[in-house]
This record gives C-alpha cells, structure tokens and sequence, in this order.
C-alpha cells in the first residue's frame, strides 16, 4: 500500500508542467520565429522590383527615365530583368535631387 502510494506521488510530481526554463526556452524560440518572419516580409520584393529593404534588383539597367515638373517627380530605372524601381525627387533651391 505504501509502494503504492510512493508511486503515484513520483508519477504526479513527473506530470507537472514544464519548467521554468523550458518555458524560457520557448518563449526565445516564439520571438526567433518572429522575427524571422518579419525579415522575411522585408526580403519579398515589391511590384517595382525594388525590395522593401531598399535594394534594387541585382543586374543591368536597361534604361532610365526623369520626371520632373508633376505630382510624382521621380527618377524610374528599368532593369534588365523587366522590374523597375522608382526613385522620388525634389527640389532644392532651384535643383532636383533624388533619392
């Protein structure tokens, strides 16, 4: 009867919930996934070509276009590979600059 008991008191205390550092170590490994998560939505390349990072495409630049005097002054770069990226501009005491 006392063996009994002893085991179900060893079986219990075996059934307890995880740890404290196991649930840090699941806490670490949640804000990993998130994370990246997150630098994977800003790797994934937009319409343009252009990534959300900033970076344009890797290669040749086909041809370039200037925009200025309307809503939407802009410098676009066609790249070789058939993306684009547009580049705002503005005007500074009687000079555009872009970028």
């Amino acid at each position: 009867m006392v063996a009994l008991l002893l085991t179900g008191a060893l079986v219990g205390g075996c059934q307890r919930g995880p740890s404290p550092e196991q649930r840090r170590l699941d806490q670490v490994d949640l804000k990993i996934q998130q994370l990246e998560q997150r630098l994977n939505k800003l790797s994934v390349p937009t319409e343009d070509g252009e990534d959300k990072a900033g970076k344009p495409p890797a290669g040749v630049i086909k041809s370039l276009t200037l925009r200025l005097g309307s809503e939407d002054d802009r410098l676009r770069i066609y790249w070789a590979d058939g993306s684009k990226t547009d580049i705002p501009c503005t005007k500074e005491q009687s000079t555009y600059v872009c970028g």
